[in-house]
């Protein structure tokens, strides 16, 4: 690879480490580097970009994070997977490390908000979560990317949790979590029908601990969709 990755100006206005994470991510979803290609240096990026090598490592330790490369100790890094050239195509290469960075906070976030549901919840919540479960299965079964109905089911458990600070962090984060969702939804609905019904059955099983009053099991099942939402994002071989 000579330099693909180095040909757009950075844009100062934006965060660095986002850009250049965009940079590296567009080559390997677009298949400019495949699986196992090692990366420029650090040195030669941050030179390339005028921008400082603590930078550049942040951006490289962000997709490390995300199972996008793999670092390997005094060699380099190296392309691990490949994400859906969709990603790209639904999420401006500048923007997806912050819809990765939104679906991380949830991860330390929703959890506690199901769990809490699953203890608290009343019979009007549960109605709530139920309508909204229904409304999405629709959608997403006639291939309809529609964030505001997944969006919907997340704050009905959110709010079932009686918690109002988990509702509010939610609501206040609403147009990034659409967008993330947007483009998981996008790339869902590309795809197979197993597809589709895994992530349906994903908001179900959800669904069913918290009226099940199982804390512990609406929690964790929260944490398992929201990890395979993330890596259904960022890696091109999943099927479901």
């Amino acid at each position: 690879m000579n330099d693909p990755l180095l040909k757009q100006p950075i844009r100062k206005r934006e965060s660095l480490a986002d850009q250049i994470y965009g940079r590296v991510l567009e080559l390997i979803a677009s298949g400019q580097m495949a699986e196992g290609d090692k990366l420029p240096s650090e040195h030669q990026i941050s030179e390339r970009f005028a921008v400082s090598r603590p930078v550049v490592r942040e951006a490289l330790a962000r997709l490390r994070d995300d199972g996008i490369i793999v670092a390997r100790h005094g060699i380099g890094s190296f392309v691990r997977r490949r994400p859906p050239q969709g990603l790209i195509d639904f999420a401006g290469a500048d923007d997806v490390a912050g819809l990765m960075r939104c679906m991380e906070a949830r991860l330390a976030i929703e959890p506690a908000a199901a769990r809490f549901a699953a203890l608290r919840a009343s019979p009007g919540d549960l109605t709530l979560i139920d309508e909204a479960l229904d409304r999405l299965q629709t959608e997403m079964r006639s291939r309809q990317a529609q964030p505001d109905a997944d969006f919907a089911f997340h704050l009905a458990i959110a709010t079932a949790s009686g918690n109002e600070i988990f509702a509010q962090m939610l609501t206040t984060t609403r147009s990034l979590m659409e967008n993330a969702i947007a483009v998981a939804q996008s790339l869902t609905c590309d795809g197979s029908d197993g597809r589709i019904e895994a992530v349906i059955a994903e908001h179900r099983q959800i669904a069913e601990a918290i009226r099940a009053r199982d804390g512990d099991g609406a929690a964790l099942l929260m944490s398992y969709h929201l990890v395979q939402a993330r890596q259904r994002v960022t890696d091109q071989r999943r099927e479901v």
